[in-house]
């Protein structure tokens, strides 16, 4: 590399010549900056807590900074701060567009929702309105979004309602028929068909043992009617020679089953004939019962009777008759009721699923009418004080001196990235032209047999030229420091002065 040592020197120079020129030739750039407050600490917010839809402030002027640069939004920061006047083709427009994106900057200064805007231009005129024109244009849209949400969401609001209306008379109209067309299942009362069966089972045997208990008195009232001893055909009635002869057949049959199982024909055939027995004392005592009952009708028609028993019979008769007619009614009610019990599972499923449907809908719908009524609330809020109320803390003002290019910063790193080009230069030099400065390394990468070497011993003339190249070469490294050194001080020199 030190043979390229001059070609380093000449590309560093070049380098460092090229770019002080372009560090000294940027037009210096002013920045302007303003600092806002989002103060969404409102009074009614407490106090309407639960009764309005709040949403998340913060997260909403949050997002409202980080979208704040679009370009319908620099379109129109472009139009209020004048910056399109001298523009000759929309190409330059939107050149202009792309160029203000990428220089204003929004950011948020810790978290107490302020924000910092931004912008650097050569004018300093120029940047004070853009930063006055996107400070109007941040504070308007936070202001004018929460009216427009507000209406959107009355709007789909009341869309819904109708609509939640409409499923709400369907649902409501499939209940009362569904309710209608099964009227004796109940489905409202508070017991289940078992326990509505109970109740019905309960009155029919209440029933019947009125009845008995009146039969029982008409029986008393005849017996008194007929005289002592004799029966009036209602009460009980015995025939003793075929009761002997069933208790005889049952006995035997208690006999036959220890032996034989209810299919061997002796235990059938005892089975026949208790039964046919059975018959025929049903028959013998109602031809007795017959037989007394015209007796009893006569009796009862005869002046000998008098007049308090025959009215006693005749009340026990009616009563007998209104009980007979109450246990029809039951038995009949009892018969239905078992037969819509074997369908009452069915039908409750379909009740409650149909109660289910009903009862969302309505909680949809009354949902939906309490958001309508917090919207209307939360727009009265609006009007009556911001939800998020922005203040100015710094207003837009522009940095006396110019904030970029750094060129106290930017010309030390320049000289550095010369050297660094120079030196790479020389690495690059050698490694095209490389030269060996021993045998053993030219032995090595040849791979041929090395005869011998010669020294060489320089001479004193050769010393000193070998010294003068290096004051030469020390020169011209220093030469150019010192020209950035002077250039630096150039720079601080007209930072002092533009202060």
């Amino acid at each position: 590399m030190w043979l390229h040592r001059w070609l380093g020197v000449a590309v560093a120079w070049v380098v460092g010549i090229v770019a002080g020129l372009a560090i000294f030739m940027t037009p210096d750039k002013y920045g302007a900056s303003a600092r806002i407050y989002v103060d969404t600490d409102s009074v009614l917010r407490p106090l309407l807590a639960g009764l309005v839809v709040q949403g998340n402030t913060e997260q909403k002027i949050a997002i409202l900074s980080r979208t704040l640069i679009s370009r319908p939004n620099v379109e129109k920061l472009v139009r209020m701060a004048d910056l399109d006047l001298g523009l000759k083709s929309p190409k330059e427009k939107e050149a202009l567009i792309d160029h203000v994106i990428d220089t204003v900057k929004i950011k948020s200064i810790g978290r107490d929702n302020l924000y910092l805007i931004e912008y650097q231009d050569a004018v300093p005129e120029t940047a004070r309105k853009v930063v006055s024109s996107l400070t109007t244009i941040f504070v308007e849209s936070g202001l004018g979004g929460n009216q427009n949400d507000s209406d959107s969401a009355r709007k789909f609001i009341e869309d819904q309602i109708k609509v939640y209306q409409k499923k709400l008379e369907e649902a409501e109209s499939r209940l009362k028929q569904f309710r209608l067309e099964n009227l004796e299942a109940q489905l409202d009362s508070e017991k289940d068909g078992g326990g509505r069966l109970n109740d019905l089972n309960a009155q029919l045997n209440q029933a019947r043992l009125e009845l008995r208990e009146a039969e029982n008195a008409k029986a008393s009232l005849r017996r008194q009617i007929l005289g002592s001893g004799e029966s009036s055909g209602e009460g009980i009635i015995a025939v003793p020679e075929i009761d002997n002869r069933i208790d005889a057949m049952k006995q035997g049959l208690d006999v036959l089953l220890q032996r034989f199982t209810d299919d061997h024909p002796d235990v059938r055939g005892a089975r026949r004939v208790i039964k046919e027995l059975e018959e025929q004392k049903r028959r013998e005592i109602e031809s007795r019962r017959k037989q007394a009952a015209g007796n009893a009708s006569s009796l009862v028609n005869s002046d000998s009777v008098s007049p308090q028993l025959k009215a006693a019979l005749v009340a026990v008769e009616s009563q007998i008759a209104s009980l007979r007619a109450r246990v029809a009614e039951y038995e009949s009610r009892y018969a239905r009721t078992v037969g819509s019990v074997k369908r009452l599972p069915e039908i409750e499923s379909q009740y409650a699923q149909l109660n289910r449907d009903y009862g969302t809908i309505k909680k949809n719908y009354d949902d939906l009418v309490q958001r309508r009524e917090s919207v209307a609330i939360s727009e009265g809020m609006s009007t009556v004080s911001s939800v998020a109320e922005f203040r100015l803390i710094d207003p837009p003002r522009v940095s006396p001196r110019p904030v970029a290019p750094n060129r106290s910063v930017l010309l030390p790193l320049a000289f550095l990235a010369a050297l660094v080009a120079g030196f790479l230069t020389s690495f690059l030099a050698y490694q095209v032209r490389p030269t060996f400065s021993d045998a053993r390394t030219l032995r090595e990468i040849t791979g041929l047999p090395l005869l011998g070497s010669v020294s060489s011993f320089p001479s004193m003339t050769e010393k000193l030229k070998a010294r003068k190249e290096k004051v030469r070469l020390y020169g011209g490294v220093g030469s150019l420091a010192l020209v950035y050194i002077v250039a630096i001080l150039m720079s601080l020199i007209m930072v002092s002065r533009a202060v």
